[in-house]
């Protein structure tokens, strides 16, 4: 398999965070949600990892679904975040980040840094 030539990697949580729709009530639902919203979004990157921790796990399997690939942390959400951009970056593909967190921004080298209403609004 070829190297993507565009990867978005997605803080689950934050994302789901960045509006105020009740998502604490059900973090699994809101994970699915957000999944669902980008297995069907026209967005402008050949592949799509969504990075997901805690409770939010339970709302959508580890995997790889289309262009969108999911990946539950095995500890904090934000080194795993790390990881997959370090990944992604390392092998070459144009890489972006979502999040609001400024220091997660600033550990994610060589990533360009959008918000997570950017994504919303994308969906």
């Amino acid at each position: 398999m070829s190297t993507p030539g565009t990867v978005l990697v997605v803080d689950g949580a934050n994302v789901v965070g960045a509006r105020p729709d009740g998502w604490w009530r059900d973090r699994a639902g809101a994970a699915r949600r957000l999944h669902e919203g980008l297995l069907v979004a026209d967005l402008p990157h050949d592949q799509v990892v969504l990075v997901l921790e805690g409770k939010a796990k339970g709302g959508v399997k580890a995997g790889r679904d289309g262009h969108v690939r999911t990946v539950h942390a095995p500890r904090d959400g934000d080194s795993a975040i790390v990881e997959e951009v370090r990944a992604a970056v390392s092998s070459g593909a144009r890489t972006t980040v979502v999040t609001a967190d400024r220091m997660l921004q600033a550990r994610c080298g060589g990533a360009t840094p959008v918000s997570p209403n950017w994504l919303l609004d994308q969906l």
